[in-house]
């Protein structure tokens, strides 16, 4: 399994809702879409991720390259101040630990 995580940040007032509705829906259309929570910053509240669980690394770097979820992400729009940053995890169970 992996976790992809897009983390950005957006303009204060923003309503980012919407836009994380749209990029779940899309994901959840894909082959391997597992999960989706998206994360708000207690910190910061314009720091905004939108992790996601995916069967394989080929799923998530299908729906990361789509062309739908590069347009929902671009950031010269009016919702992001800058380029998304995005990261991938293998998920290892905590029983491999030892």
């Amino acid at each position: 399994m992996i976790t992809g995580i897009v983390g950005y940040r957006v303009r204060s007032g923003e309503d980012v809702e919407p836009t994380l509705r749209k990029l779940t829906s899309h994901a959840m259309q894909y082959p391997g879409f597992v999960s989706a929570e998206a994360l708000v910053s207690e910190k910061d509240f314009t720091v905004i991720a939108l992790a996601s669980t995916w069967e394989t690394l080929e799923n998530w770097k299908t729906w990361q390259d789509s062309r739908i979820t590069k347009d929902l992400l671009r950031p010269e729009g009016a919702l992001l101040t800058e380029e998304p940053r995005i990261t991938t995890y293998r998920i290892m169970p905590a029983v491999e630990w030892r």
